[in-house]
């Protein structure tokens, strides 16, 4: 009995994801074979009736992505991802609508379900919702389209007066030579947001891009482009997730974001990718003199994640604040972390990271800081501290630091540790059950990061922890 027991407060399953776990059916949608050739590639740029000079770049991507080995004594393994089995583009056939009465019911429930139409009528300026490979939904408030705010799919943006302003920017962060993925992404993207916020203006609510991946053994490959002109102000917020399946699913988007010259552009992510999912995104920003990017992230889902967001700070007085937390459960290997590049004189960074793991799970944060001669008095902090709910966990810190500049100052510090119980034996002297004070205890943990978050996003982050914690921690 009191073996039972233990296992009953050590051990869960699997966790209620429900409201993130329901599938829709896939009849009627158009699915192309699985793995890569040029002949999958050259239809996918054809039915999106691309320039000759992004089909040129998807061809040359393919061939890097098949002379580029995989990543060898790099994270966990990937050895599970077999791209013959993956199938790049799947679709619904429905076109992009700007009601969500045009849009499918079966897809509109899904969004529904997952609260993007309120969010929209209560707290946003706009919103993009991408259902497998396509864009599904996308619409924005009327006031901010008058300050010349442009917010579109990438792939309409492409047909219009902004393609050039794309094209000089598409890729640029994030070149295909950059890594494999990056290969494979630049080969088959599909889908995605751009956004252009003109010199000077400044949104007063966010926008908000949301991926959705419902089809089994599948990629999604969506690009997102940001250009905040100088002294302009945008809240970008993006969220994503997928059902559970028993094959591997593949993410592999792009994020690049462009802040122009005393600029600011905070980006906030909640990943809940299903515990089958290869979560291998990048994401990179280029900050020019007196502009600012703040990263606040969130890594709950996926089977394994790579995912370091990058910052280049390229002008003077450049700035990068990065939040994140990550929570590892059983079956979950999550390395992730941030980079920062300082090029340039009087650049500050503050990095500040939190990682839960529980159940047997990994989490591995790494932190890259380069200080090149350029940047003199260049400042930059970065704290870890990390969680671990049980004996079984892991929980580790690789910080790297490259300083070429004698005037920078440059400090790490980490602490790992478990719940104490002294702590929850005081809650419970207040009357406050076991699972109830141990879940304060790592929420009160994360409270730094979702205080950081848009409301619905915190919500929804306090809901996951709390799903994660479940009759799960002794």
């Amino acid at each position: 009995m009191a073996e039972t027991r233990e296992r009953a407060r050590t051990e869960v399953e699997d966790v209620d994801r429900s409201l993130y776990d329901f599938v829709k059916s896939e009849e009627g949608y158009e699915r192309f074979a699985d793995g890569l050739s040029p002949e999958i590639v050259e239809d996918i740029s054809r039915r999106k009736d691309e320039p000759q000079w992004m089909l040129d770049l998807r061809l040359r991507s393919l061939q890097i992505y098949e002379r580029t080995p995989m990543p060898a004594n790099w994270g966990p393994s990937i050895e599970g991802l077999d791209m013959a089995n993956i199938s790049t583009y799947v679709t619904s056939g429905s076109k992009q609508a700007d009601s969500w009465d045009e849009v499918p019911e079966d897809i509109k429930d899904t969004f529904e379900r997952l609260g993007i139409p309120e969010a929209e009528r209560t707290s946003l300026a706009g919103v993009g919702a991408q259902y497998d490979s396509e864009l599904v939904y996308h619409n924005m408030r009327e006031e901010v389209a008058e300050q010349g705010v442009v917010y579109s799919g990438i792939e309409e943006a492409l047909h219009g007066p902004y393609e050039e302003m794309i094209r000089e920017h598409f890729m640029r962060l994030v070149p295909p030579t950059d890594h494999k993925f990056a290969a494979l992404h630049g080969a088959v993207w599909s889908g995605g947001s751009f956004v252009y916020v003109p010199a000077g203006v400044s949104l007063d609510f966010p926008l908000q891009s949301y991926f959705r991946l419902n089809a089994a053994g599948a990629g999604q490959f969506e690009h997102t482009l940001i250009i905040v002109e100088p002294g302009a102000d945008l809240h970008f917020i993006e969220g994503c997730s997928a059902p559970k399946y028993n094959v591997a699913n593949l993410h592999a988007g792009c994020v690049e974001l462009f802040v122009g010259k005393g600029a600011h552009l905070r980006y906030s992510t909640i990943e809940n990718w299903s515990k089958n999912m290869y979560n291998l995104n990048t994401k990179r920003c280029r900050v020019e003199e007196g502009g600012s990017i703040e990263w606040v992230s969130g890594s709950f889902g996926s089977h394994v994640s790579y995912l370091y967001p990058s910052s280049l700070l390229m002008g003077k007085g450049a700035t990068c604040d990065f939040t994140g937390i990550t929570f590892a459960g059983a079956g979950q290997d999550l390395d992730t972390g941030c980079k920062v590049h300082m090029a340039a004189p009087d650049c500050r960074a503050t990095v500040s990271t939190k990682s839960i793991s529980k159940g047997g799970g990994v989490s591995t944060f790494r932190s890259s800081v380069v200080v090149t001669p350029k940047a003199e008095n260049a400042r930059c902090t970065v704290s870890c501290q990390s969680l671990m709910l049980d004996d079984r966990s892991v929980s580790d810190t690789i910080p790297a630091m490259d300083v070429r500049c004698a005037t920078a100052q440059v400090g790490h510090e980490a602490t790992i540790g478990r719940i104490s119980d002294d702590t929850v034996l005081y809650l419970m002297s207040r009357g406050i059950g076991e699972e109830e004070a141990r879940g304060m205890v790592v929420n009160g943990f994360a409270e730094p990061v979702s205080k950081e978050l848009p409301l619905e996003y915190a919500v929804e982050m306090n809901n996951l922890i709390k799903l994660e914690m479940e009759g799960a921690i002794g």
